[in-house]
Parts: structure tokens; sequence; C-alpha cells
């Protein structure tokens, strides 16, 4: 019975709070003067506070129970996600500040009066968590009491620098061993979080995300702001009306700048053979024409007319006779090794790691002799495939010529075909790369 009452109880205060809302909206409120205007949306961000508490602490509670799982066969965060269309990471991040509000009553208590809001309460929640373990329960309510005194004053950001703040005032005496071991772990997390990675959104940008540990950082911090200033200051100079740009699309065009002097100068090591370079395709009637439908050759990736243009006001132009579906039938070349002009064209006609199923881009492949140098075989086209290492290892030919090995062979169109050995087929059934049974028409 208790627990029917209690239900009915929490569907009339969630049914009267509708009520509310509904009343609110009807309310006109371009007829309040300025003042009340200002103090109506400070105490509607209090009582969005209030609640998104009451919303997180009871999805922590599921979550620890196992409702979702009980009831769906499935965890809160995914029950979350599709009843509630959140993505996963709001789930998740609801799911977390209830958790830190469960573990810090006092936190939990000023979330629910409106006192912090909740990136506030969840950044209180984090310090206090990062709090040494040998703690005891008296000193860490101190803490969460400076902390929620500490919200009256301090946004978000603010209250997750105070942690080392914190250990000084609740402990002195520890203060600096604690400090020195807090912030050796962050390095060593830190090393170990590091990353760097790209992605298309397929709407013409290239989305950048990583991390690097605090120091290592600084140096390439530095070097942008040190492009980013020098740009500003040459645009000031030449130009003070220029339309205005923002410190982020400076630093942006700084990195650009920093690359492209990088570049310039042939700083970088060689990769696949050649320095780092950008290399276009484009049939030569698009080229004298408007420049349409040039491509990125590592990637694909269509490029704009003006951009093309633009690059081609300083670029090296290798001409590339092309045949039936593409096939590279010659292109300049003077050198007995893999030459820069060879290897753009393997890249053009191969794209890629030729090994059926392997998608290793052209630009990390290796230039394979498909009849070994050291037999004879020249450095040609004919004779050159792409393969990344992991496969060249796989093709590359023994001391033993009798070895049941993979093989290649280059079809009159240019085609690379993998021959497996007799031990996977008796038969022996050439192979082709996917990419081959759809080549693009230039």
């Amino acid at each position: 019975m208790a627990q029917g009452l209690d239900e009915r109880t929490g569907s009339d205060q969630l049914t009267r709070l509708r009520s509310a809302l509904d009343a609110l909206w009807d309310e006109p409120t371009g007829l309040l003067t300025g003042a009340t205007q200002l103090e109506l949306l400070q105490e509607s961000l209090r009582l969005e506070a209030r609640l998104h508490a009451w919303q997180a602490q009871l999805a922590a509670r599921i979550d620890a129970a196992e409702i979702a799982w009980q009831e769906h066969g499935t965890s809160t965060a995914t029950w979350l996600a599709d009843a509630a269309n959140l993505t996963r990471r709001e789930a998740g991040r609801l799911i977390a500040a209830g958790q830190g509000l469960l573990r810090f009553a006092l936190v939990a208590d000023a979330a629910g009066r409106g006192e912090l809001l909740p990136t506030q309460a969840e950044a209180i929640t984090r310090v206090l968590d990062d709090l040494p373990d040998d703690f005891p329960t008296d000193i860490v309510r101190e803490a969460q009491q400076l902390l929620v005194g500490f919200g009256a004053s301090h946004n978000a950001v603010e209250l997750r620098q105070l942690t080392s703040h914190l250990v000084e005032i609740l402990d002195p005496a520890t203060a600096e061993v604690r400090e020195v071991a807090r912030l050796e772990r962050e390095h060593r997390q830190a090393e170990r979080g590091r990353h760097l990675t790209f992605s298309y959104d397929h709407h013409g940008s290239v989305l950048f995300k990583g991390s690097l540990p605090v120091a290592e950082a600084e140096p390439f911090i530095q070097v942008i702001d040190a492009y980013a200033a020098a740009q500003k200051r040459g645009l000031e100079r030449l130009d003070p009306h220029a339309e205005c740009v923002t410190p982020a699309m400076r630093r942006a065009d700084a990195l650009l700048a920093m690359v492209n002097h990088h570049s310039q100068e042939s700083l970088a090591p060689n990769h696949g053979g050649d320095r780092p370079r950008i290399v276009i395709t484009l049939p030569y009637d698009q080229l004298l024409a408007n420049c349409w439908n040039a491509r990125l050759l590592s990637t694909g990736h269509r490029i704009d007319p003006g951009t093309t243009r633009r690059l081609l006001c300083d670029a090296d132009l290798m001409p590339a006779i092309l045949g039936g579906p593409s096939a590279v039938l010659d292109v300049g070349r003077s050198q007995r090794l893999v030459t820069s002009a060879i290897r753009a064209a393997l890249e053009l006609r191969d794209r890629g790691c030729v090994f059926p199923g392997c998608e290793v881009p052209a630009r990390d492949c290796e230039a394979h002799h498909i009849i070994p140098w050291r037999r004879g075989g020249p450095t040609a086209l004919w004779n050159l495939c792409l393969l990344c290492a992991h496969h060249h290892g796989t093709v590359e030919p023994s001391n033993d010529p009798d070895a049941d090995r993979w093989t290649i062979h280059l079809r009159p169109d240019s085609v690379p075909e993998i021959i497996p050995p007799l031990r996977v087929d008796p038969s022996q059934q050439p192979r082709l790369h996917a990419r081959f049974h759809t080549r693009r028409r230039e």
C-alpha cells in the first residue's frame, strides 16, 4: 500500500509541475519590466537546477538497482537514449552526475535547493573525488561545505581548479607531498591518454580531436600563437578595415601557415617514398576549362574549382596517360629507384593496398616489385604495386622458389591480381580488391 501511495504522490507532483509550466507558457513576459524579466530568468535557472538534481539522482538510483535491465533487458544509458532521445554521452553524464550527488550528501542538498547549477555540482563532485582516499569523513564533510560555499561566487571552471588549494586548506602538513603525487599521477594519465585523430564530416571539413600533456603541449601552443600573432600584425598593417576574424579562426589559420612553412622548407621526413605533398588528379580537358572534377589522390574527395585553381598557381604538373577504366599507361620517370613520379602513378592506379579486403590508404603503403629487384625485376610501372607493410611481407618472394606463398600478377589492363597459395585455394583463382570492380572513370 505504501508503494502505491508513493507512486501516486510522485505522479501527482509531476502533474502539478506540468500544470505550472503550462501556466508559465501562457503568461506573457513581454509586458513585465526589464528587472522582473531578469529576476524570472535567474529564478528559472535555479528551478531547473533543482529539477536536474532530482532527475540525476533518480537516474543513478535506477542504474544502481538495474531497473532498466530488469524491465527492458538493457542498461540505463541505453534505455535513456532510446526512451528520451538522449545521446549515449548525455545519458551517461546524467547518471554520473547523480552518482556524484548520491556520494556527497551536502552537495546534493545544495543542488536540491537550487544553490548550485548542474555544472557547478558536477565540478564539485569531481574535485571531491580527487581528494586523497585516506581523508577521514569529517574532513570530506568540511570539504563539501567549503566547496558549496565557493559555489556562490565561482563558476564550474573555477571550481574544478580548486583541488590543490583544497588540500592545502584541509591538510596543510601533507599538502606538498600530496600535490607532488597528484601532479605525477595526472601527468602519467595525460601521457597514456594522448591522441590525435582526424575524421571527415562529409560536408567539406576535416575534424580534429586530440589531447596532450600540459608541458608537452606548451611548445605547440606557443608556436601556433606566434604564427597567429604574425598573421594578425600583417593583416592589420595591410588592411585595418578587413573582416573580423575570431581568435579560434586565427589559430586555425596559424596551424595552416605552420604546415605550409614546414612543407615549403622540406622539413618533414619522406613518407611513402616522397615528401608530404598534396596530389590532385584532374582530367586534361577540365584543366583547360573550369577545373571541375578534381580529386585528392589520397582520399578521392572532390575539391571545389576555386581551391583547385589556387593550388595550380604553385604546382608541379605531371601528365599521366590513362587507358580504359582509368588504367595508368605511362608517366614521366627518369631514375632507377621508385621516383616521386612513379610513386604518384602507383597511387593513382592502385589507390591503396591491392590485397583484397585491406583498406590501408596509398600514402601508408610500400611499393612492391612483383619480380624482385634482386632477380632482375625492373623498377617500372608494370612491375610494381602498392602493399601495406603486413601484406608486403605476405607476398614478398622468399629465397625458396618452390614456397607455397601468395603471389601477384598484373593484368594487361594494369589491375593487380592476387593469386592465393595452393593451401588456401587448390584452383588458385585470382582475386581482386573490391575497388577494381568499380573503377572510377575520369
